[in-house]
């Protein structure tokens, strides 16, 4: 079993409970509560700009460098390639976005972006998004299903050595207002810690389902209360309940999922992966600014200033309210490919043979699921496909990356 002898039951039971694996290394700083004290600023939108621009130009100094983007149509891709066309007037950029087999379309959206920042527009159809998992998780080594990156870096091998993205604008500044809105709505003045990081992962119901408990085997020895001391400090500190959020949220996916991740399929690719975004100085920044620059809780809008700073560059037409950013739709990509690998892979599942899964559950609710697509279960069900395919890639190593799903 090489590597893989010994399965880290952490790893596991985070990976099928929060979506990212705490365990593994980081590759930004794991920041504290101290990181997100507000600090009075001056001129915040143009010192964004400016740090924005400034690692554009550090990067890009050379015109006939050819860059790919990868481009979604967000706020956050849509600001990167209006402030790299800004700065690099005769800059070759190729602008990949990602069009979903029974999804909402994004691309429709991104190629009006990418002709107004005269960028050569190139959309990646994904028929089945499971088609290539085995050979994404070889790369990876982590059991995740939701790999679109992989995709995304692929194209970008055929078009150019280096990928520029907008990752980080959610974290920084304040991107997930469904997120914000409930959470300020259930938690109350008197809350303990362990009160609030229940409340925060309601606010992540994609991520796990009611029953929880009741889906891990003795092997993993699942515990809701090892989850809740994994996220308590992030609410056991003097911040004030949105700025919790914001720490918890910075520590977390983009932390212990997209950027370890994204790494290694750069790698893999030989891709030279580049986020102003995400640059030591702006994080030291953007952590710091005041809090009601991030989210207005009155109009529910998030990236107030990264909003502010695409005005100059794009009319409000072209600005997305709403936050997608390469998103599949799971029920519909359950009924089309998933449905029949859950089938095939899960009923003879080597996951429940070694004890980590429960047999009752899977059967009861694969069954439930023909019935009554519940979007939690279907997502549930994609992360047991994953963790399926990868314990027969490295652990009994029946199947080989070459496999198509």
């Amino acid at each position: 079993m090489g590597e893989f002898n010994r399965i880290n039951s952490s790893s596991i039971k985070n990976a099928l409970t929060l979506r990212y694996d705490s365990t593994q290394k980081t590759f930004l700083p794991k920041l504290t509560w101290k990181d997100f004290i507000e600090k009075s600023v001056t001129e915040p939108a143009v010192n964004i700009e400016k740090t924005i621009r400034n690692t554009i130009k550090k990067n890009f100094n050379n015109s006939k460098i050819k860059v790919a983007v990868a481009l979604s149509g967000g706020i956050d891709s849509t600001l990167i390639l209006s402030l790299l066309r800004k700065t690099c007037p005769r800059l070759d950029i190729d602008a990949i976005s990602v069009k979903f087999a029974d999804s909402i379309d994004e691309s429709v959206q991104a190629a009006k972006i990418a002709e107004r920042f005269e960028a050569n527009h190139h959309v990646i159809y994904i028929e089945n998004y499971l088609k290539e998992l085995p050979k994404a998780l070889s790369i990876i080594k982590l059991p995740f299903w939701d790999l679109h990156w992989y995709y995304v870096v692929k194209k970008t091998k055929s078009l150019s050595k280096i990928l520029i993205s907008g990752d980080g604008g959610d974290e920084l500044f304040g991107g997930y207002t469904f997120r914000y809105k409930k959470f300020l709505s259930l938690i109350k003045p008197d809350f303990s810690p362990t009160e609030k990081v229940k409340i925060y992962l309601k606010c992540h119901e994609r991520d796990w389902v009611p029953d929880q408990e009741d889906l891990f085997g003795k092997k993993a020895h699942f515990s809701w209360n090892e989850i809740y001391d994994n996220l308590r400090p992030y609410f056991d500190n003097q911040l004030p309940p949105i700025a919790q959020v914001f720490l918890a949220d910075f520590n977390g996916k983009l932390l212990y999922n997209w950027t370890p991740l994204n790494r290694k399929i750069h790698k893999h690719f030989g891709v030279q992966s580049i986020s102003p975004i995400l640059s030591n100085e702006l994080i030291s920044y953007a952590t710091h600014l005041p809090y009601k620059l991030k989210y207005d809780s009155t109009r529910d809008i998030g990236k107030i200033l990264l909003r502010k700073i695409l005005r100059k560059y794009v009319s409000d037409s072209m600005i997305s309210r709403t936050k997608q950013g390469f998103s599949v739709n799971t029920a519909n990509l359950l009924n089309s490919h998933g449905r029949e690998l859950c089938d095939y892979y899960l009923s003879d599942a080597r996951i429940i043979k070694e004890g980590w899964i429960k047999q009752d559950w899977i059967k009861k609710h694969l069954k439930k699921l023909g019935k009554e697509p519940d979007v939690r279960y279907v997502n549930k069900f994609l992360g047991l496909l994953a963790f399926e395919i990868w314990f027969r890639l490295f652990v009994t190593r029946e199947i080989k990356p070459t496999t198509t799903l």
